[in-house]
């Protein structure tokens, strides 16, 4: 009956990781003598927000941190859970931790969307340790989430998962007896690959697209169930996907190429080739919102609006919608004037900044300046004298540098007269 039962279980959830050693991917967060590893098997993890793409391993590290710890695992989803069922929780957990010794972990999905006053709830379960808060998150919690959880958790970034990892994971439900060990399922090496080039990074896209594979496949006489390409793009949740990962990234350069070299029509041509091929349209805004600062920078700042407008939109309304909007953004970075002097500043500036460790700042600059005087004087507040007035601002040593030039371009041209003004 059991069997039964199972067979109807997804097999992303059957196929899901138990232990430390089957963990895939996240190298620089699980490695034999890492931090996280190293505090899981002592039993010594506290309360942590776990942050990446979707499918990349977050549940499931959770469950197994739970299940090495011999702890007690509690699941929770922020879209459909609030104040009352997180505090039923952490009344059982006082009970268990203080008559039998066991700690309870309370992983909260999308932990982001809870407001202030049901991240308050358990903030005194986490700094009394009644609980380890356990928060599972697509988006950056240093920005959707209230300060007074974030600040009373370790933050681990989690990783889009490389196309090695998720072929080890098709590779191990095809021969896993908790997958289709038991079955008789041919899949060449190339299917593997591309099936795992298409899935971005997720293993439970993979699973679910392999899933669905298997089940709509007919077995030959002796027994086989064949998967070709044609199948796994039959089956995929984009059914016009034709694109393995040599090509996604050769038309993604394109594009980037594009947008530097002001032809609207070839960029606009390698973005519509993406979407059709199911890339996410937050990728494509988000190289726009970089080469908006990179290439056009302070010759058209409106380039940066409009290119941020464009993820908004991505985030906000999703395909087909956003559709127009990023090809609005991509005329006009394509249109606009280019300048590469922010991009050149910031360069020079980090380059500075990472060979000088010894630059101070003047004393007359500090929050609290000293009574030493290093020949710099007081400060001079701009607005005293018409709103500019000269005075050194970086450190002695690098007091002549000059990291910001203006080029001629677009509305860059007149910073020139200014900065030979204010010389």
């Amino acid at each position: 009956m059991e069997e039964d039962i199972t067979r109807f279980v997804p097999l992303a959830e059957r196929m899901r990781p138990k232990t430390l050693d089957e963990f895939i991917g996240q190298k620089h967060l699980i490695s034999p003598n890492s931090f996280l590893v190293r505090a899981i098997k002592s039993g010594t993890l506290g309360s942590c927000i776990f942050y990446g793409p979707p499918g990349c391993g977050k549940t499931t590290l959770a469950n197994i941190i739970a299940n090495t710890t011999n702890g007690i695992f509690e699941k929770l989803n922020a879209v459909s859970s609030g104040v009352s069922e997180a505090k039923d929780i952490i009344a059982r957990a006082k009970v268990n931790l203080q008559m039998y010794g066991k700690r309870t972990y309370l992983l909260l999905d999308e932990c982001h969307r809870w407001s202030k006053a049901q991240s308050d709830s358990v903030l005194q379960a986490i700094e009394d340790g009644s609980i380890v808060f356990i928060g599972s998150t697509t988006e950056n919690p240093f920005i959707s989430m209230t300060r007074a959880i974030v600040s009373r958790c370790k933050v681990f970034e989690f990783r889009p998962l490389s196309s090695a990892d998720v072929t080890i994971a098709i590779k191990r439900a095809i021969t896993d007896e908790r997958g289709y060990g038991k079955l008789k399922i041919d899949i060449d090496d190339d299917t593997t690959k591309y099936l795992a080039s298409i899935s971005g990074g997720d293993i439970r896209s993979a699973l679910n697209t392999l899933e669905m594979a298997v089940k709509t496949t007919v077995e030959d006489k002796d027994g086989v169930t064949h998967i070709t390409k044609e199948i796994i793009s039959q089956c995929v949740q984009n059914s016009m996907v034709g694109m393995d990962e040599d090509t996604y990234y050769d038309v993604l350069s394109a594009f980037c190429k594009s947008l530097r070299g002001s032809d609207p029509d070839a960029a606009l041509f390698y973005c519509q080739k993406l979407l059709v091929s199911g890339c996410d349209p937050r990728i494509i805004a988000r190289r726009m919102v970089a080469h908006a600062s990179e290439d056009i920078g302070m010759a058209d700042s409106n380039a940066l609006l409009l290119a941020i407008s464009a993820l908004t939109s991505c985030e906000k309304l999703g395909l087909p919608e956003c559709n127009l909007t990023l090809a609005h953004a991509i005329i006009y970075i394509c249109e606009a004037e280019k300048s590469n002097s922010v991009y050149l500043a910031m360069s020079e500036a980090d380059k500075d900044a990472r060979e000088h460790p010894e630059a101070v700042v003047p004393n007359h600059l500090k929050n609290h300046p000293t009574g030493y005087n290093d020949g710099h004087g007081k400060y001079k507040y701009p607005h005293d004298f018409g709103g500019y007035v000269k005075q050194q601002y970086l450190p002695d040593v690098l007091k002549n540098k000059r990291y910001y030039v203006p080029q001629k371009n677009g509305r860059e041209a007149n910073m020139v007269q200014k900065k030979d003004k204010y010389k």
